[in-house]
């Protein structure tokens, strides 16, 4: 079993910053990537930002300059900084990795969301 399991969330004032943090664990023999993605109400799914084990990076258009993404790959964890909120940016934000549980199998895994708020 891989769980992902994510913290950090909560309500912020507008130019205010928060820190999600994820952290997997269970049967993990190597990661492709983790990153993060987000679902407002009434909204798709979108893609916020990812990180590969080769450090390669990929922001969204609206949060570039603002959000950055890290890994502790020593401790399975995917951090995001994400610094002068906006409310658009209010959603639930998942947690999201490619994996291998094994030499020979790999699959994609979320983590169950944590709500950020972004209001006055």
């Amino acid at each position: 079993q891989v769980q992902l399991v994510e913290s950090g969330g909560g309500l912020v004032q507008p130019g205010g910053s928060l820190r999600l943090s994820c952290a997997a664990s269970g049967s993990i023999f190597s990661i492709i990537a983790m990153g993060w993605y987000r679902q407002a109400p009434g909204k798709q799914r979108e893609l916020v930002a990812t990180r590969t084990s080769g450090h390669s990076t990929n922001y969204a258009d609206s949060v570039k300059g603002r959000f950055t993404i890290s890994r502790d790959n020593a401790k399975n964890t995917v951090y995001l900084q994400m610094n002068s909120l906006k409310p658009e940016d209010t959603a639930v934000y998942y947690c999201n990795a490619r994996l291998y549980s094994d030499p020979h199998e790999h699959n994609e895994y979320w983590g169950q969301g944590t709500q950020v708020t972004v209001s006055s």
